[in-house]
């Protein structure tokens, strides 16, 4: 067995970073290492516990465990390193995966609702709303998009009408049609294998 030796334990985890990139590729393209990277493979799958939180709890408990015996300084190294591989590692999983909510105030509302759905395939949800100033009533139009999208959805937006109200959130997570039930909505309609 060989020992990779640095000059410094600083460096591990500076070099932590290339451990993390590779996880979050090998785990985005749906492989795993063999390691210790499997449970927290499983939780995610079955509780929904992201990879890397879990990894985390993982890797430093056992860490943890070593301060009896092992040299402490090197232990913290170890959560060092623990904890940069594994901030890249959600970066690289939540990569390319950003979703935004945009809530679109405006009296053009139904040309937008239709131009969303149309242009962008994707759903709209509409809300009566109330002006706080004037109080006068009007309609606000909801949709996710991805952050992909986001500019897409913007400039159709700003086409139809350029004093359209827009607020744009980032969101955590969505589930449903076109997000996470994507693979069944394919499978029931016969497009997936």
């Amino acid at each position: 067995m060989s020992t990779i030796i640095y000059p410094s334990p600083i460096f591990g985890p500076v070099h932590s970073r290339r451990l993390g990139i590779s996880l979050g590729i090998t785990i985005r393209a749906g492989a795993s290492t063999g390691g210790m990277d499997i449970p927290p493979l499983v939780l995610q799958k079955r509780f929904k516990i992201p990879v890397s939180v879990s990894m985390y709890a993982f890797d430093v408990t056992i860490l943890l465990s070593q301060l009896l015996f092992r040299d402490r300084e090197k232990i913290l190294y170890g959560i060092i390193m623990v904890m940069i591989y594994t901030m890249i590692l959600d970066k690289m999983l939540v990569m390319g995966k950003k979703q935004v909510q945009a809530k679109i105030i405006s009296e053009k509302y139904e040309e937008i609702n239709l131009a969303v759905q149309e242009q962008l395939d994707r759903g709209t949800t509409l809300f009566q709303v109330e002006g706080g100033h004037l109080r006068k009533p009007s309609m606000a139009v909801v949709t996710v998009v991805s952050g992909r999208e986001l500019q897409k959805l913007n400039r159709i937006v700003m086409d139809i009408d350029s004093e359209a109200f827009m607020v744009v959130h980032q969101v955590g997570e969505v589930r449903g049609r076109g997000f996470t039930d994507v693979k069944r909505h394919l499978e029931a309609a016969g497009l997936k294998n």
